[in-house]
């Protein structure tokens, strides 16, 4: 076997159409291939010992290169190339933007038992962002969740968690998130939220770590721009400190929430964004 390489994306996705060319020191072409449907790159044909520069290339996204060394093996095994949208490294126009719940993703994470995880995901949300033309540090981001929209898969664990025990969704029937700021982070794609969380009765500070992905055109005549943003809640901070604890040091559930936010946001206000996610599937 010669060269393997995966091409995915920031968020893990295989870029299919991913085209990856292999240059000598001298600068000249060795190898040009095109990724599988799964991203994957392989060459049986062994190259000679060297030292190699290998260009990533894909429609929608950054170029990338690394190097890589060939031994006497005739191997080169480049590993996992990351690829970042175009207009990655900026942030999107500014104006309004409307978080579409459709192609938008609010989970959580939960330890059970001590020994493996539980998912949810709250199905009912809208959202609003705000870019600032002049100071993007400016730019705000506001968020309402349905309580009793939470969904484990497990009908009876649902109804525990909308009970008084958690959520308590009859008495507080919404979670909000707020912001207060934004500053940047490691790398230019990179931003902290500040903000405020509003769950069962309590308002509390929470930083969100954003990743920004990119802009680009819809099918429906309409821009998007997609985030990605995780962080750590403590349930006891907002009041739910109700769990079971099966054995000595571990809870049948962990009061440490990891929550991952997958959002795709469509420029405009309200309308615009009805209209063009309106044929979306």
């Amino acid at each position: 076997m010669g060269l393997t390489a995966r091409i995915r994306t920031r968020d893990g996705w295989a870029v299919s159409h991913a085209v990856v060319t292999v240059t000598d020191m001298t600068g000249a072409q060795v190898l040009r291939l095109e990724a599988d449907a799964k991203g994957a790159v392989r060459d049986a044909d062994p190259l000679p010992p060297g030292a190699y520069t290998v260009i990533v290339t894909a429609v929608g996204y950054a170029p990338a290169a690394a190097s890589a060394i060939v031994t006497a093996s005739g191997r080169a095994e480049v590993g996992t190339l990351t690829l970042a949208r175009q207009g990655g490294t900026q942030l999107p126009p500014p104006g309004p933007w409307t978080i579409d719940p459709a192609h938008s993703s609010v989970a959580a994470v939960a330890q059970h038992l001590g020994i493996s995880s539980v998912r949810g995901r709250f199905t009912d949300f809208t959202g609003a962002v705000e870019i600032a033309p002049d100071d993007v540090a400016k730019s705000r981001v506001e968020a309402v969740i349905r309580a009793d929209s939470i969904d484990t898969g497990n009908g009876m664990r649902d109804g525990h968690l909308r009970s008084p025990d958690f959520l308590d969704v009859e008495k507080y029937p919404e979670i909000t998130y707020r912001s207060t700021g934004l500053t940047a982070a490691a790398g230019s794609d990179r931003w902290t939220v500040h903000g405020e969380l509003g769950m069962h009765g309590v308002v509390r500070p929470v930083d969100l770590d954003l990743a920004y992905l990119g802009t680009g055109a819809d099918p429906w005549g309409g821009t998007r721009a997609a985030f990605r943003a995780t962080t750590e809640l403590h349930r006891d901070d907002f009041a739910m400190d109700y769990n079971q604890v099966v054995q000595a040091g571990i809870a049948a559930i962990g009061t440490t929430l990891k929550v991952e936010l997958d959002i795709q946001a469509v420029r405009g206000g309200v309308a615009a964004a009805r209209v063009s996610a309106a044929g979306s599937g």
